[in-house]
C-alpha cells in the first residue's frame, strides 16, 4: 500500500526534516511540499492525497483554519512546537500530533497508526462491495442455447432439468428445451434457494414438486429418482425450507 502526501510547514528546517523522514519509510509517496498554505489550499481543491503533515502556527492562516476551511480532508498529522494545539487538534479528528522537534521514532508511530487507519478503511469498504453484491437481486431468467438461437426462459417456468450425457432437457409447461451443456454450467447459474440437485441427472424446483416420498418427487406426473448421492442435501434443503421429511 502507498501512501500519498505532501507537507505544507513554513520552517525551511522542519520541513526538510520531514522530507528526510519520509523517504525513510518505503510506503510513503511524497508529491508536493509547501512552505505557503494558501498555495497548499489550491492544490488540496483540485488533487486527492491520503495524508497531509500540516504545521499549525503559520503567516496568513493557521494549520487550524486551513485544515476547518477544506471540504474533503486528507488523513491530517499536526506538527507544531505548542502543544497547547493538541486539544483542538484532536477535536479535527486529526491521526497524529507530533511536537517539534520531532524525533525518527515519533515519527514512524504516527505513520503507522496513518497505515492502520487506512487499512481498516479499505478492509471497511471492501466488506461493503461485497455486503452490496450479496444483496444485488439476481436475474429471474437464463438465456440457453437450443439449436442456432439463444433462448430465454424464466425461472418460475421451470419443473426439472434433466441431464442426458453433454445435453440438458429444461421442462416446463409449455416446452422442453434441449440445450448443449453439462448439468454443473447449468446448475451454477440457478439460485441454489429455489432449485435442487436431487440425482446426477435431475435438477427439480422446489415451487414444482407436488409430493415428496422416500426415493423420489412428484412433479405433475413426472415421478423423478432422488439417488443415494443427493438423499442427505436434499433432505437439508426441505428442511431449511421448515419442511419435515419424517
Amino acid at each position: 500500500m502507498n501512501i500519498t502526501c505532501i507537507i505544507v510547514e513554513d520552517e525551511p528546517l522542519a520541513r526538510n526534516l520531514l522530507e528526510q523522514y519520509i523517504k525513510k519509510v518505503p510506503y510513503l509517496q511524497l508529491v508536493n511540499t509547501f512552505s505557503n498554505p494558501l498555495s497548499a489550499i489550491e492544490f488540496l481543491r483540485e488533487n486527492s492525497i491520503d495524508l497531509l503533515f500540516l504545521d499549525i502556527q503559520m503567516p496568513e492562516i493557521t494549520g487550524v483554519n486551513l485544515l476547518k476551511i477544506l471540504t474533503s480532508k486528507p488523513l491530517v498529522i499536526f506538527t507544531t512546537a505548542y502543544s497547547e494545539y493538541a486539544l483542538e487538534g484532536y477535536e479535527l479528528d486529526v491521526v497524529d500530533y507530533l511536537l517539534k522537534p520531532i524525533t525518527l521514532e515519533r515519527f514512524l508511530k504516527s505513520v503507522e497508526k496513518v497505515a492502520q487507519r487506512l487499512s481498516s478503511k479499505a478492509v471497511e469498504t471492501e466488506e461493503n462491495i461485497n455486503k452490496n453484491a450479496e444483496y444485488e437481486p439476481s436475474p429471474n431468467f437464463v438465456f440457453v442455447k437450443d439449436g442456432t438461437k439463444l433462448v430465454k426462459i424464466r425461472l418460475q417456468d421451470i419443473l426439472y432439468i434433466e441431464g442426458l450425457k453433454d445435453y440438458v432437457i429444461i421442462h416446463t409447461p409449455q416446452q422442453k428445451v434441449v440445450s448443449l451443456q453439462r448439468m454443473k454450467n447449468l446448475e451454477e447459474q440457478l439460485p441454489n434457494h429455489q432449485f435442487v440437485r436431487i440425482h446426477n441427472s435431475y435438477i427439480v424446483s422446489l415451487e414444482a414438486i407436488d409430493a415428496i416420498e422416500k426415493e423420489k418427487v412428484q412433479v405433475g406426473k413426472v415421478f423423478l429418482p432422488i439417488s443415494d448421492g443427493y438423499r442427505k442435501s436434499f433432505k437439508e434443503f426441505i428442511e431449511q425450507k421448515n419442511i419435515k421429511l419424517d
